[in-house]
């Protein structure tokens, strides 16, 4: 692998090892201030998802004309920003539910243009036949650091405060962003054309050309809308009144930052003939945490759901991110990932409204699972889609990109 794959999977290992941090402590911290409850977190995550929503579309734009790794290096200083926002409210007890809810606004627009640039600058890095190989060791280090990140913050949220975790959330962001800056990589992908509406016309054709593309980007809205729901409000409240608390929760969310990390072991290796249906197959386990915890089983049990589905995780992302680095042209991968973000995740902020509420009308064990059984309903549902169940990898692309 070139050098400067090795310098960018350092950055993401630190940012993603701080950004463990954000999820658990974000939480809890707003379910520990005055007045507040499951329908107020759920108000802060949807005012972190909307603004991400609403920019994806420019910063895939932003993607294909400018180098990406100069995007990721912006993305990752506004982040760091937004979460030294986050921690100072907190740890100065001065926590207006406006205020947390401006600066997760700001934390969702620097997603916005970090998300669409993440694909392709894998893409500029590596040749394509070294494409799965390295996804599958970005998401190993990554991972490696989830794993580290979860247990941390739910000893540091315990012992020592929403606020200093969110604060050393901010602290990765910015280490991020001086390692992304020492990538200094050419610019040779530019959108061909310069008016914003055209290239957005252009990225368009290329996702809604391809039905397979869609239809699973389709799936994974339902699956992801369903996983915010759950793993970020109905989880973390059933674990408050149930599991005993954030310690708890975080042996969940170990348990499936571990499957993913085995599931990288197989992916980097695993090369089936119809990787996209072998991948949605895969899809189907992601619902077994959401059962568990629904049914209200056992702690083990359902760190042991959350290890399967950490391991079908990164099984379906690797062969996800393989087929569109291989099978989408690279002047327009970014504005391609922009819509497939769009799409993936534009139920998330509607999920975290509605689980606030089914949090507290219809408790959190239904809710879990109502949501669960979503999950199984997408990902089948793509696999009946032909284009998708007997979709073959495209070599003539894949060729191209080498």
């Amino acid at each position: 692998m070139p050098t400067r794959f090795w310098l960018f999977l350092s950055a993401r290992t630190v940012s993603v090892l701080g950004n463990s941090f954000g999820p658990i402590a974000l939480a809890f911290g707003v379910l520990s201030l005055p007045g507040t409850t499951p329908a107020t977190l759920g108000v802060v995550l949807a005012a972190q998802s909307v603004p991400q929503l609403a920019l994806l579309l420019l910063g895939g734009v932003i993607g294909d004309r400018f180098p990406r790794y100069r995007v990721l290096v912006l993305a990752e200083l506004v982040s760091g920003i937004a979460y030294a926002a986050l921690a100072t409210m907190l740890l100065t007890g001065h926590a207006p539910i406006l205020g947390l809810c401006a600066a997760a606004f700001v934390a969702g627009a620097a997603s916005a243009l970090l998300l669409p640039s993440l694909t392709g600058t894998v893409a500029d890095l590596v040749p394509a036949d070294s494409l799965q190989s390295a996804n599958g060791r970005l998401r190993l280090g990554t991972n490696s650091a989830r794993i580290a990140g979860v247990v941390a913050a739910g000893a540091t949220v315990a012992w020592l405060g929403p606020g200093v975790a969110l604060a050393v959330d901010a602290a990765t962001y910015l280490v991020a962003a001086g390692l992304l800056s020492a990538l200094r990589l050419p610019g040779t992908v530019r959108a061909g054309r310069r008016d914003l509406v055209g290239d957005l016309r252009v990225g368009w054709r290329e996702f809604a050309s391809r039905s397979w593309l869609w239809t699973t980007v389709a799936a994974a809205g339902l699956i992801n809308a369903a996983s915010t729901a759950s793993f970020g409000v109905l989880g973390p409240a059933l674990a408050k009144d149930r599991l005993g608390g954030a310690l708890a929760w975080s042996l969940v969310l170990a348990g499936y930052a571990v499957g993913m990390l085995a599931g990288v072991v197989v992916a980097i290796r695993f090369k089936p003939a119809r990787p996209l249906p072998t991948s949605l197959l895969f899809a189907l386990l992601l619902a077994l945490p959401l059962l568990a915890l629904g049914f209200r089983a056992p702690l083990p049990v359902i760190v042991g759901a959350a290890i399967c589905a950490g391991i079908a995780t990164d099984v379906f992302g690797v062969l996800w991110d393989t087929i569109m680095q291989t099978e989408v042209p690279a002047d327009a991968l970014s504005r391609v990932s922009s819509y497939e973000y769009l799409f993936a995740l534009s139920l998330k902020p509607v999920a975290a409204v509605v689980a606030g509420l089914a949090a507290t009308g219809l408790g959190p064990a239904t809710g879990l699972l109502l949501f669960g059984g979503l999950m199984i309903v997408a990902a089948a549902g793509a696999l009946a889609n032909p284009a998708v169940r007997l979709h073959l990898p495209d070599k003539t692309l894949e060729s191209a990109h080498e």
